[in-house]
């Protein structure tokens, strides 16, 4: 191993060692705030989203680019999530997804300024939180929340080094919580029961005739359901968390008209229907074409360059949904090579960190 590929998986091991659910970053946003000051960064602070932001050369700049890469992970785990090595592989929940690219942006960060090379229109990296789940993207929201009309194109370092995801997917997600009167299974046969109830508007759900629009794709699932007491008991309550998934804007309308039919139909005097938002990640809406092919073409080149592999893409819902829902040009690349995202088998090749590094450094250094 090469000494920067070492220290980068120095900084690997030591962000493994911090969980970070989404919502739960702070000791990682701290220890992220804590490298870049220790680098000689100036400003760099920690917002109220828990991101760690480090600004370089953006005084009065309307035209910035931001480099990010999120800290949370989706793992639930509050306590040390188990990390080995065998066979030139490093094994840890969340270790390529997304904690070894917050490994290689801090890095190439560090370089940038030892190499003491100025920044024209200013960058700011971002180690940002929530991108995971039921985060719902908050940190990159916070963000462009506050630096609203300074940011002219985003990349954020979220796959494997030979992938990119260059259209955003939108989704709606819902907590469905349903309530009856429930009863002994014996004495109150009759009553309405909860599961039975939650069970058919699951069944309806998988009755939708997605909307086709081409080139595009619209999804739905259901990927939780709970509820009851007993065996002997009619359920009460019972709810799900449900998702519906579209990278065209009014296909997710449509799903959204579609799924809010199907609870209010089975609202009812007998059974109760609750309905709570708890993620809305929006599509791409009034992004110039012509500046986001610029964009892709420009990270393809470089990184075709260094690999000398073609570079699949893909659709996806990154980080990158805020900023293109915004008119704002953004890509999500990779920093890295690894397989069994989001499994508890998740594992990267240790030396393709450096790998990670050249190709990172490289495009920040294209956009200073």
């Amino acid at each position: 191993m090469d000494k920067v590929t070492n220290e980068i998986y120095d900084i690997l091991k030591a962000l493994c060692a911090i969980p970070a659910p989404s919502h739960y970053e702070d000791e990682r946003a701290l220890w992220c705030k804590n490298y870049l000051l220790e680098a000689g960064f100036e400003k760099v602070y920690i917002d109220e989203a828990k991101n760690t932001i480090c600004e370089y050369g953006c005084e009065g700049s309307n035209e910035i680019t931001v480099f990010a890469a999120h800290t949370d992970t989706v793992f639930p785990d509050t306590t040390p999530m188990p990390f080995y090595e065998k066979d030139g592989k490093a094994y840890n929940p969340g270790i390529g997804d997304d904690t070894a690219s917050v490994a290689v942006l801090l890095y190439a960060a560090k370089k940038i300024l030892e190499e003491g090379i100025g920044s024209k229109n200013g960058v700011i990296f971002v180690l940002n939180s929530c991108e995971e789940g039921l985060g719902n993207l908050k940190g990159t929201r916070a963000l462009f929340d506050s630096y609203n009309g300074r940011i002219k194109r985003f990349i954020t370092f979220d796959s494997n080094y030979d992938t990119f995801v260059t259209s955003c997917v939108g989704s709606h997600r819902y907590l469905v919580e349903v309530t009856t009167a429930g009863g002994h299974s014996f004495n109150a046969f009759g009553n309405k029961n909860a599961i039975a109830a939650l069970s058919e508007i699951v069944s309806d759900i998988y009755k939708i005739d997605v909307p086709k629009n081409e080139n595009e794709k619209t999804t739905y699932n259901v990927g939780t359901i709970e509820g009851g007491t007993s065996v002997n008991t009619i359920a009460q309550s019972a709810k799900m968390l449900c998702e519906y998934r579209s990278s065209d804007v009014e296909c997710l309308k449509i799903m959204k008209e579609k799924f809010l039919g199907i609870f209010k139909k089975h609202n009812t005097d007998e059974v109760n229907v609750k309905v709570t938002v708890v993620g809305e990640r929006p599509c791409a809406e009034g992004v110039d074409q012509n500046e986001l092919d610029k964009l892709i073409a420009e990270c393809d080149e470089l990184y075709k360059g260094i690999l000398g592999v073609e570079i699949v893409k893909k659709s996806g819902s990154t980080d990158c949904n805020i900023p293109l829902s915004l008119g704002i040009p953004a890509i999500a690349v990779g920093s890295y090579y690894g397989e069994k995202t989001h499994t508890r088998e998740e594992w990267i090749e240790i030396e393709s960190l450096g790998k990670g590094y050249e190709l990172a450094l490289a495009l920040i250094k294209k956009y200073l």
